[in-house]
């Protein structure tokens, strides 16, 4: 037998009409079924459900479908749950906040003060007006009915800018030297002469700073793949945010000289230069990057090592580099053979060759420097 799905709005109603084409009362069927007769009422009535069981029942005896009388049960439960439900507005804003944004990372990490709990729903969207600066949840930059103002942080996603808030906090605090150009170009010759162990970059923060630039260390978030980011808080203040996600010597040089290179050039003014995965050779790709990165790019490769030089060696020594080579290049050259070494990874695409040389680094910047994460929380201004 198949129900046809517009006679009937409850399964009692079909209970019901399957009786009268038997002229059966509901004792009878109660009686069939071996089922209390009173349940029974209750059910025809509409006021309690049909389960499995007794829908199989019901199939045996009438020979209708056991699914299509739970479909029908299903069908008249969702439409009571539609007629009684309250629309809930802030459902939806809350599927964002709490589906998007890495909400509890930033509690873990402590960046909404007194948040302890996710499921504390309003202390948690307290929490994140405090940390997006805005009086309401509705104006937190994600949601797509926030008024649209002019952001320096656009077209980034919520996990990514809520690393890059982390990093202007933390810039917005700090105390650093006058900004211009050619302190700057200043700081670029000491960092130079830093390249030479990896000791020595713990002394780049400070250069960072008297040179002007705000120069900030954040963890990275899970999948933001962010190594760094270039922006300015005003027309005199830039920031260099870094992630330090890859630990290793020639990493940090090549993203922070690339960062460098941005600021130099006036890149971030009007939307941040938020730099994701410069750990590949974007050489093939050229088409697709924009010319701010392509510049920066060639900066940080030829400060690590002066291309032309590396041309040479490469056309020298290639197909194969003895470590005596590059050990000998890099004495010649005056720096850390560790940036040979990631130099020659991205030009040949052999990232498991010269390994050994590419040494631990964050521990020894992270002293000195403003740094939140890695289990350090880094204090700021209420």
């Amino acid at each position: 037998m198949i129900i046809q799905g517009s006679e009937y709005k409850t399964p009692g109603q079909l209970i019901q009409s399957l009786l009268d084409s038997r002229g059966w009362t509901q004792r009878i069927l109660a009686i069939v079924l071996a089922i209390d007769e009173t349940g029974l009422n209750k059910i025809v009535a509409g006021k309690r459900a049909v389960d499995a069981e007794l829908a199989l029942g019901l199939s045996q005896v009438f020979g209708v479908a056991a699914e299509e009388i739970l479909d029908l049960q299903k069908e008249y439960e969702l439409a009571m749950a539609r007629l009684l439900a309250r629309p809930d507005p802030r459902m939806a804003m809350r599927a964002s906040l709490f589906g998007e944004l890495p909400v509890p990372e930033m509690i873990r990490r402590r960046w909404l003060p007194g948040v302890v709990d996710i499921r504390d729903v309003e202390q948690v969207e307290a929490g994140l007006c405090h940390f997006f600066g805005v009086q309401s949840v509705e104006e937190i930059q994600i949601l797509p009915h926030a008024a649209k103002k002019t952001n320096i942080f656009a077209n980034v996603t919520p996990p990514q800018l809520a690393w890059l808030y982390r990093v202007k906090q933390l810039a917005e605090d700090m105390m650093v030297a006058k900004f211009s150009e050619k302190s700057l170009l200043d700081a670029v010759q000491k960092l130079e002469t830093l390249r030479v162990s990896a000791d020595a970059a713990r002394k780049v923060s400070r250069i960072m700073m008297e040179s002007g630039i705000r120069f900030v260390i954040v963890e990275t978030l899970p999948s933001t793949k962010i190594d760094g980011v270039c922006f300015w808080l005003n027309n005199s203040s830039p920031v260099i945010g870094m992630s330090l996600r890859f630990d290793r010597i020639d990493n940090f040089w090549f993203v922070l000289r690339h960062e460098i290179e941005h600021v130099l050039r006036g890149h971030g003014r009007t939307a941040a230069m938020l730099d994701t995965d410069l750990e590949t050779d974007r050489s093939s790709q050229s088409a697709s990057i924009s010319e701010e990165e392509l510049v920066a790019d060639t900066a940080a490769a030829d400060f690590c090592v002066p291309q032309e030089s590396l041309e040479k060696f490469i056309t020298k020594k290639a197909p194969y580099f003895a470590e005596r080579d590059i050990l000998g290049f890099a004495r010649t050259l005056g720096i850390h053979p560790g940036l040979i070494a990631g130099q020659l990874q991205r030009r040949t695409g052999r990232y498991d060759l010269f390994r050994n040389h590419l040494v631990k680094i964050r521990s020894i910047v992270r002293p000195g420097s403003v740094v939140d994460g890695w289990g350090d929380v880094a204090p700021i201004g209420a």
